[in-house]
This record gives C-alpha cells, sequence and structure tokens, in this order.
C-alpha cells in the first residue's frame, strides 16, 4: 500500500537545490557509435555488484548524445581527476565537439575512447536499462579496469567542480 505524504509535491527547483548539497565524484562516459566517438559528462556513477562487476549511471532522456551512446556495444568510464574540470565542463556542453583539440584520448581495446590522465578506465558490456522518471540507468558490466595511479578525484558540489580535501 502506498502512502501519500502531506502537502504539496517538493517541485523540481526545491530538489534540485536539495540535492546540490551532496558533493558526488565526476566521470564522462565514452563509446563509439557509427564509427563516430561519443561522450558525456555523469555525476550519478555508482558501484552497483561485485559479483558480477556492475556500474550504473544516469543519463537524461533528452540528451542529445543517448541515442548514440545507447547504440553502441560497449562503453567506457573515464573516472577524473581533481585538475580536468575543464574537460568534465567540455563533455557536459550541448553542442561542442568534445573530442577535437584540446581533449586528449586514444581508442580503448574494443574501440571506446579512453580520455588520457584520469584516474581509471573501466570497459563495461551494456547489462541493464529502466526509465526513472526523466533519465535513463544504465548498468554496465565491468569487463576491464585500468587504474592509472593514486591521483585526487573530481567532485562536484553546489554547481561546481572542487577538489577533495583529507581530514588530517
Amino acid at each position: 500500500m502506498t502512502e501519500t505524504l502531506p502537502g504539496p509535491a517538493l517541485n523540481a527547483d526545491g530538489f534540485r537545490r536539495a540535492l546540490a548539497v551532496h558533493a558526488a565524484g565526476v566521470v564522462v562516459i565514452t563509446a563509439q557509435s557509427g564509427g563516430v566517438p561519443v561522450g558525456l559528462t555523469a555525476t550519478s556513477f555508482s558501484s552497483v555488484s561485485l559479483d558480477p562487476p556492475l556500474v550504473s549511471f544516469y543519463v537524461d532522456q533528452a540528451s542529445t548524445t543517448w541515442p548514440s551512446l545507447r547504440e553502441a556495444d560497449h562503453f567506457a568510464v573515464n573516472v577524473l581527476t581533481s585538475d580536468q574540470a575543464d574537460l568534465a565542463a567540455r563533455f557536459a556542453r550541448k553542442g561542442a565537439d568534445r573530442f577535437a583539440t584540446p581533449t586528449r584520448w586514444r581508442p580503448g581495446p574494443l574501440g571506446a575512447p579512453l580520455l588520457e590522465d584520469v584516474s581509471a578506465h573501466l570497459i563495461c558490456l551494456p547489462y541493464e536499462r529502466v526509465g526513472m522518471g526523466d533519465h535513463i540507468l544504465v548498468v554496465g558490466l565491468v569487463t576491464q579496469a585500468d587504474l592509472h595511479g593514486p591521483r585526487r578525484p573530481l567532485l562536484y558540489h553546489q554547481g561546481r567542480f572542487g577538489r577533495f580535501v583529507e581530514h588530517s
């Protein structure tokens, strides 16, 4: 049985402000579709399962990148470092040539673009897709994980990119 909460539903702006206080890691999801590299920035990336190794992210159903990404037979998760805010912003911008200079990348083992100087690359096969409100939950089966040294992560908080600072 579903209960209804008292009062009006939260509006989108109020919900967005509430979520902004939560810091999130930043990744760029990349793939190759029809021989063309595609990619987008995601702050909704999460681990799902160790056995099997699954990860997830959400993409807006209105995303112009999603149709190409959906058609790809695999994708890469590029875990960004604290000095890659410009790269994250480029892959979040509509209409930008995301893979043009100054973006540095190379084709991965299955063809998905791998961004240079990131903390890690995860190569994933599509595992599940589920519509959730105005977004799509994308779950990937991780087939390969490559770490590239201990680097500080890029974070997204209150509409801005930032750095992680350890407590002493």
